[in-house]
């Protein structure tokens, strides 16, 4: 049954497929996200490289106000990561069943203020950032310190620099030609097709979720995040509807 199926997904007991299912779900709630918030708010929320060092840039060019604007966005995306670290470790000790179903609910009904409120918080600011912009960033830091945690850092989901690299590596491994072989087999390249095949699924998702986020807010503004909403939303109570 599907609930059983989503509860497998945030259960506390992991499995490799259960980690590959619910990184792609939340690799394609990050790619709507963070293409749909380009869109509101003119940044892409989940890029903190980018932060960093249009901080820097604005910085060297005396632009006090924009580089304080991207630090303090950088500093939103910190106090998301840090906020999932907090909730999942106090849920291990109170609510050892339900680990991590509290962070995806967080997300969820931020998500759903995020389409309900979204263009009247654009008209409020602080350090000329929207509390937008702010929300998305808090989102995107929860989320990612939330599939990191779950998977004990295989997976990451708001950013795909990373992996686009591992990508890389992996097919510059399986380009090689491994012809001199006196050394012993120890010594030849070998391609690890389960890590390649893992991270192009998740870069796909985040490509596909892109495209949909964009298309979304386009055609239906705020409101096409309801449905990611509603997507978290039964992720996190799966396990307590099941149990």
């Amino acid at each position: 049954m599907p609930k059983h199926y989503l509860a497998k997904l945030t259960s506390p007991k992991r499995s490799p497929k259960a980690n590959l299912h619910l990184g792609v779900t939340l690799c394609w709630i990050a790619g709507a996200l963070n293409a749909g918030g380009f869109l509101a708010v003119g940044e892409y929320t989940s890029h903190m490289t980018g932060l960093l060092s249009s901080a820097a840039d604005n910085l060297i060019l005396g632009r006090t106000m924009p580089a304080i604007a991207a630090l303090f966005m950088l500093l939103s995306f910190v106090c998301g990561a840090a906020t999932t670290a907090l909730i999942i470790n106090y849920a291990k000790r109170n609510f050892a069943r339900f680990i991590y179903a509290p962070v995806l609910l967080l997300e969820a009904i931020l998500l759903l203020i995020f389409g309900m409120l979204g263009r009247g918080l654009l008209q409020h600011a602080m350090i000329t950032v929207s509390f937008t912009a702010i929300l998305l960033c808090f989102m995107m830091g929860l989320q990612n310190a939330l599939i990191t945690k779950i998977s004990h850092a295989e997976i990451r989901t708001t950013h795909v620099t990373g992996l686009v690299t591992d990508i890389g590596i992996e097919l510059g491994k399986l380009l090689y030609w491994n012809r001199d072989v006196k050394h012993g087999e120890e010594m030849m390249v070998i391609v690890n097709r389960q890590k390649l095949k893992l991270h192009l699924q998740l870069v796909t998702s985040f490509a596909l979720g892109a495209v949909m986020g964009a298309a979304g807010f386009k055609y239906f503004g705020f409101i096409a995040t309801v449905p990611l909403a509603l997507a978290l939303v039964a992720l996190a109570l799966a396990p307590v509807i099941t149990d």
